[in-house]
């Protein structure tokens, strides 16, 4: 079986890698695409893979829109954190799904269920289902925030969620710290920012932190279950992940 993984975070690409490899050698995975973009080309130059494991909320937009622009059948296991309404369905339409953070024993399920349904229902419209889903599933239409215009010197500067390693808050401003450590003021609160913001791709670390995945390089074990982070560029000041919350970052880390 050849599959294809459709992914904008390396650590979740990565470790569904892993994880689909242990759970059957024999699969191949034939490439990781990270936008929809990315899979439009690949698409118009390959030939579709037997299996397709797509997240839904992407850096470009929605995945959904890739299966509604290109006629493809593969069978598709979607990666979402959508709520148990839209999980429903999923079931409704017979469209797999796996819940992040991806639990081996549910990857191997799905993997075996679809070899089941290979011979019975090869030629299923998959594009078809997928509208169909959308036209059920409002919260699917959803969008993040991807960019802000922000202020340098007497220009306006697009930066990209991409560009960003973390936002805080400091005597009531809140600073947008970009990976290269550019520094941005912006008119929104943190809590503001939570709405906004892509919940796969960040996370309130604290009252005064919100990250991008990409921004966390090192945990340490703290007191009383707390967590301690590295977070690159370096914050001047110690960033501490409460034990109320540790879990659910572990589990926001872990894809």
């Amino acid at each position: 079986m050849k599959a294809l993984i459709i992914e904008d975070e390396y650590p979740a690409a990565e470790r569904l890698t892993k994880m689909i490899q242990k759970t059957d050698s024999s699969i191949e995975v034939l490439e990781v695409l990270e936008s929809i973009e990315a899979a439009k080309r690949w698409f118009s130059s390959h030939e579709a893979p037997d299996l397709i494991f797509s997240d839904i909320q992407l850096s470009d937009g929605l995945s959904f829109v890739i299966f509604d622009e290109i006629p493809i059948n593969s069978p598709i296991i979607f990666t979402t954190s959508y709520d148990e309404y839209a999980i429903k369905a999923f079931k409704v339409k017979s469209i797999d799904y796996l819940l992040k953070p991806i639990k081996p024993q549910e990857l191997s399920a799905a993997i075996e269920k679809y070899r089941a349904l290979t011979g019975a229902n090869a030629h299923q419209d998959y594009g078809h289902k997928i509208q169909s889903l959308l036209d059920i599933l409002p919260s699917a239409g959803r969008k993040y925030k991807n960019r802000f215009l922000v202020k340098q010197h007497e220009q306006f500067v697009p930066i990209h969620r991409h560009e960003i390693a973390y936002f805080f808050t400091a005597n009531e401003m809140v600073c947008l710290i970009c990976n290269d450590n550019r520094q941005f003021l912006i008119d929104y609160t943190l809590e503001e920012l939570e709405k906004m913001l892509d919940p796969s791709h960040f996370f309130r670390l604290n009252r005064q932190f919100i990250a991008a995945l990409s921004a966390v390089k090192k945990i340490h074990s703290y007191f009383n279950g707390k967590l301690k982070l590295d977070l690159h560029p370096e914050p001047l000041q110690e960033i501490l992940v409460s034990r109320e919350k540790a879990s659910s970052f572990k589990e926001w880390i872990e894809g």
